[in-house]
């Protein structure tokens, strides 16, 4: 009983919400830190933490559905790291295969979303990497939000590979070290990134209680708004990410002025 009136308050609470953000400022690009599913499956008694993940994949469709009403136009979702990388094989290869099972699902028939990877394909599983890029052809036309899976992602090492892209272009063209250096923008740089030709990302929801942003598109967050909010991932709602988005219309944005 006590539940069911916690429920129909959220509802209640969610349908305001929603009332208040008619009109109000939308981010263009939402990235996503789904933090919390190891520690959520060890709260109701699990050993075993991809029950955890898969919890927590299988909420990843009701978020996008949330971003498409809305109006966000680019969805990042962090969803495993180079860091993560050296978790123990048996969680890494669980997880691998449930990332699979994302891509795969994302780009489905019926779905209307444009899946894009981002991150270093080269510390990734072959399969992996076939599986992701597979669900980038599959979903190339589809006239969705973009929805960036970052998979062995690291934004540091983003940044490394958009330097060296950069230099190997204006290799191939002849452009002497010296030249590159006079007429080098940051523009430039950002034309290499994982996510270049899409706009930077506007607000950042962490999820689980940290508060920290573990490398995660840090050349394009210098200029997003952050919402950390204590909820674990797997048990993340709609009144969450609405809450995200009024914070967020609520902030003035200075960009630096």
């Amino acid at each position: 009983m006590r539940r069911s009136v916690r429920d129909a308050l959220t509802r209640v609470y969610e349908r305001r919400l929603a009332r208040a953000l008619v009109g109000a400022d939308i981010p263009r690009h939402v990235g996503v830190i789904m933090d919390g599913n190891r520690r959520w499956a060890r709260s109701i008694g699990l050993e075993d933490v991809a029950h955890g993940h898969r919890r927590g994949a299988s909420k990843i469709v009701d978020l996008l559905g949330w971003c498409d009403d809305a109006g966000v136009q680019v969805v990042t979702l962090f969803m495993l790291s180079t860091d993560n990388l050296r978790r123990p094989e048996p969680e890494l290869s669980a997880l691998l295969r449930i990332i699979e099972d994302v891509a795969v699902d994302l780009s489905g028939p019926g779905r209307r979303w444009k899946v894009n990877a981002v991150g270093a394909p080269e510390v990734l599983p072959p399969e992996t990497v076939a599986v992701l890029k597979q669900a980038e052809e599959d979903t190339r036309d589809r006239p969705g939000a973009t929805v960036n899976l970052a998979v062995g992602y690291g934004g540091r090492r983003e940044i490394a590979d958009a330097v060296r892209s950069l230099l190997a272009e204006h290799a191939a063209r002849g452009t002497s070290l010296e030249d590159l250096v006079d007429v080098l923008e940051v523009e430039h740089i950002a034309e290499h990134l994982y996510t270049r030709g899409q706009p930077d990302c506007d607000l950042v929801i962490r999820t689980s209680g940290e508060q920290r942003i573990s490398g995660f598109l840090l050349w394009q967050t210098a200029n997003a708004e952050f919402h950390f909010t204590d909820v674990y991932w797997p048990d993340f709602r709609r009144v969450d990410f609405l809450r995200a988005l009024r914070d967020y219309s609520a902030r003035h944005r200075r960009f630096g002025e």
